[in-house]
């Protein structure tokens, strides 16, 4: 599939390597959800990621799993990130900063981010246990990286406290959807900053 913007919020994006192949769909505004990465944890996370957004996603990826799921991960992060800034272009007319706190059974989650055009990452969510499922619980900070670098996005991911790595992953997962959907919410006008311009 070719590389596609339109008016409409959404983007189909792909992107192959020796490692991954990637085709993915994103609309802001809603849509079909269909996630197949071949790590079932993953799946879960970006399935519960579109339904907390209210975005539309399609995710098919065929990674190299025999080695590890790191590329998998991270890779998908990448184009997700890729496809947010195609979306938002000079991310005029949007509130820009969103956050949120999500509590997941004994987890305790938050984010806190800025579609600001200046990718940086701060996280601070230590795991319990090692993999859930198929899934390397270190993996998250590599996917919240890639993501934010490619989205171009200010990302702060916390985990308050929590004794289950699934229920924290999770609760990331989720605080980082809620904010996002506070962050493109459309409000019209010109970019919202002092400068005029991000």
């Amino acid at each position: 599939m070719p590389n596609i913007r339109t008016e409409l919020r959404q983007c189909t994006k792909c992107r192959e390597t020796k490692e991954t192949q990637i085709a993915l769909y994103l609309n802001l505004d809603g849509g079909e959800r269909k996630i197949e990465t071949g790590i079932g944890f993953f799946d879960h996370m970006l399935n519960s990621f579109a339904v907390h957004s209210g975005f539309g996603l399609i995710v098919k990826c065929t990674g190299d799993l025999e080695v590890d799921g790191h590329h998998t991960v991270e890779d998908v992060g990448i184009v997700l990130g890729q496809a947010l800034a195609n979306i938002l272009g000079d991310r005029a007319g949007i509130a820009r900063f969103g956050s949120a706190y999500v509590p997941m059974d004994e987890a305790l989650g938050f984010c806190a981010l800025d579609i600001s055009g200046r990718p940086y990452l701060v996280y601070d969510a230590p795991m319990p246990q090692p993999m859930c499922g198929q899934y390397d619980t270190c993996l998250t900070v590599e996917f919240m990286r890639a993501f934010a670098m490619n989205a171009g996005i200010t990302l702060h991911i916390k985990s308050l406290y929590g004794e289950n790595a699934h229920h924290i992953t999770e609760a990331i997962f989720k605080a980082l959807a809620r904010a996002l959907r506070e962050a493109v919410r459309e409000t019209g006008g010109e970019v919202l900053s002092a400068k005029g311009v991000l």
